[in-house]
C-alpha cells in the first residue's frame, strides 16, 4: 500500500499488529488525519518492529510504542521513550470515545500539556470494562464533576502567577477573593456547557462490550479494533511487574494491509 492510501477516501485505512498472542487489525480514522499519517510513517519505516507491549493493566489498557522499548533488558522501566515532536489533539469527540477496542495516543498530562498534544509514537488500545445500565447515571454524575475540577484546574493554572504572588505575600484574603473568583467561573462555564450526557452509541458500547468512560475527550482516539478482540484479551490478562511491564515481553511487528 503506497502513501496515497491515506488520501484515497474510498477505502479505509488497515494496520495490523502481529504479536505472539495472534493478529490485531487496526482501522484508522480518516477524520484524526495527524495521527492516522504519523502512525501510517512510522509504521513503514519500521520504527515499530521489535517494540513491546510495555504497560498492560487488565481492565484497562495496554499500550506499546516506545521505541526505547526494543531489544530493552528485563527489568527495565519504560514508557518514556519518543520521537522527539508531539502531535496535535485531534479529539473527536463524542464521535470516537473510549470503547474497548478504541485505539488512542499516549500523552503526557495536562500540567506539562495544557493542550493535550499526543506522543509521537506512544499508543495504547482499550480493553476495559463493562458498565451495567443502572451505573449510566452515576458514571455521567462523575464524570461531571471531573469536567469541573479540570475546569477549575485549567483556571488555577492561567492565574498561577498571581497565585504564586499572593502566596509569597501571604495573603490569604487575596487568595480566598481569587478562589471565589475562579469558582464563579468555573460554574459560568459549566452552565454554559452543560453537564455530562453520553450518547446512545456510548451507552450502548460502554453497556456492552465495555471500555474505559473516564478518558473521553482527554486524548485523541485515532482508530479501533475491527480484529482481534481476543488477542488484546489475552495479552491483558499475562502476568506484570509492578511498573505493569508484562513479565515476558510481547513484541510487535506492524504492516499496512488492504481490505
Amino acid at each position: 500500500m503506497t502513501s496515497c492510501i491515506a488520501q484515497n477516501k474510498e477505502k479505509d485505512t488497515y494496520v495490523v499488529i502481529e504479536t505472539r498472542f495472534g493478529d490485531i487489525t487496526l482501522k484508522l480514522y480518516d477524520d484524526t488525519p495527524r495521527h492516522r499519517d504519523n502512525f501510517l510513517k512510522l509504521v513503514k519505516e519500521g520504527t515499530y518492529n521489535g517494540t513491546l507491549f510495555h504497560r498492560v493493566i487488565e481492565n484497562f489498557m495496554i499500550q506499546g510504542g516506545d521505541p526505547t522499548s526494543k531489544n530493552a533488558p528485563a527489568g527495565k522501566q519504560l514508557g518514556t521513550g519518543d520521537m522527539g515532536y508531539t502531535i496535535p489533539a485531534e479529539i473527536v469527540y463524542p464521535v470516537h470515545f473510549h470503547k474497548k477496542g478504541a485505539l488512542a495516543a499516549a500523552r503526557t498530562g495536562d500540567e506539562v500539556n495544557p493542550k493535550k498534544e499526543s506522543s509521537g509514537s506512544q499508543f495504547y488500545i482499550v480493553t476495559g470494562t463493562v458498565i451495567s445500565p443502572g451505573q449510566i447515571a452515576s458514571l455521567e454524575n462523575r464524570m461531571t464533576k471531573q469536567k469541573e475540577q479540570k475546569i477549575f484546574e485549567r483556571l488555577v493554572g492561567e492565574h498561577r502567577a498571581e497565585v504564586m504572588q499572593l502566596r509569597k505575600n501571604r495573603d490569604k484574603e487575596g487568595l480566598y477573593e481569587l478562589q471565589e473568583k475562579l469558582i464563579a467561573q468555573t460554574q459560568l462555564e459549566m452552565k454554559e456547557s452543560g453537564p455530562v450526557q453520553l450518547t446512545a452509541e456510548q451507552r450502548e458500547a460502554y453497556t456492552t462490550i465495555g471500555g474505559a468512560p473516564h478518558l473521553d475527550g482527554e486524548y485523541t482516539v485515532f482508530g479501533e479494533v475491527v480484529d482481534g478482540l481476543d488477542v488484546i484479551d489475552r495479552i491483558q490478562k499475562v502476568s506484570t511487574d509492578r511498573s505493569d511491564r508484562p513479565k515476558d515481553d510481547i513484541k510487535m511487528t506492524l504492516k499496512i494491509v488492504e481490505k
